[in-house]
């Protein structure tokens, strides 16, 4: 005897919102409790939803990955308000940081020669392994995006809502250009794919992700990847490492979480000599 015979699957949520849009207009239909539950706006931004919030900004970008089959990638972080050379430095407050900014602008070709480079590679392994990710933003993570874009391969953003800086750059892959509520669900898809981390001048939101990474290794709570600080006379000059480890607030094998670049070359060159890759 065929049990299935009669069988009849569950109606899919999306023909129940479609239904629902077509009831007649009535006091009860247009009552707010008479919303379907995940349709409704003002109900979902509840206070007591909130874990519900968090787990869907980690499913939604989680699940479009891997429908992409992206397994792995190289995170650019770095300064929104560093300028593509030749253009006005529009964050400088005062004529010294209009000076800086337009000398740091040399890391906007680097981060976008550095991203051009590990694209490259990335299509060999068919855009499955080393896609380029950043933050979404300009400046240095619009370079990143940028230098993918520049040869044809796919790229990722997570970017988040700010009152400012943080519109998505138009380099970034559509499909895959994200964006978040929480700072911390954004951190950690930042790493969750993560083979490698280049850290280019930036300022708090690039510290932060920075001590934040570095912690996590030291800690033993991720694994061990290449961690590339570009610019080291930038980073000499903003953070004294070595005095940290003099002062003994962190071991001096500490210092060894991260290596200096100062080109794009040289990024990739730590990055292949640690994954063992050809050239």
């Amino acid at each position: 005897m065929d049990t299935h015979r009669h069988y009849k699957p569950l109606v899919r949520s999306t023909e129940d919102v479609e239904n629902a849009e077509q009831m007649p207009s009535t006091p009860q239909t247009e009552a707010p409790a008479y919303r379907l539950a995940f349709t409704d706006k003002d109900f979902m931004c509840r206070e007591e939803l909130r874990p519900v919030r968090l787990q869907l900004e980690l499913l939604k970008p989680e699940m479009l990955l891997a429908e992409s089959g992206i397994e792995s990638t190289v995170v650019l972080m770095g300064g929104a308000r560093i300028p593509e050379p030749g253009t006005d430095a529009w964050a400088a407050k005062n004529e010294t940081q209009k000076k800086n900014l337009e000398a740091n602008a040399r890391y906007y070709e680097e981060a976008r020669q550095f991203a051009r480079i590990v694209s490259q590679y990335s299509a060999s392994t068919y855009n499955r392994e080393f896609v380029i990710a950043t933050g979404g933003g300009p400046g240095v993570m619009e370079a990143g995006n940028r230098g993918a874009a520049d040869v044809a391969a796919p790229n990722i953003a997570y970017n988040i809502v700010l009152p400012h800086e943080q519109a998505p750059n138009t380099y970034i892959t559509p499909s895959l250009c994200f964006n978040f509520h929480y700072f911390a669900i954004r951190k950690m898809h930042f790493l969750l794919r993560a083979k490698a981390i280049a850290f280019f001048p930036g300022g708090f939101g690039t510290m932060d992700e920075l001590f934040e990474t570095l912690c996590l290794i030291q800690t033993q709570r991720m694994d061990p990847v290449p961690i590339l600080l570009f610019g080291k006379d930038f980073w000499s000059k903003i953070i004294d490492f070595e005095e940290l480890a003099r002062q003994g607030t962190i071991s001096p094998d500490d210092t060894k979480l991260f290596q200096y670049a100062d080109t794009a070359k040289e990024g990739w060159d730590i990055i292949a000599d640690h994954y063992g890759l050809e050239d």
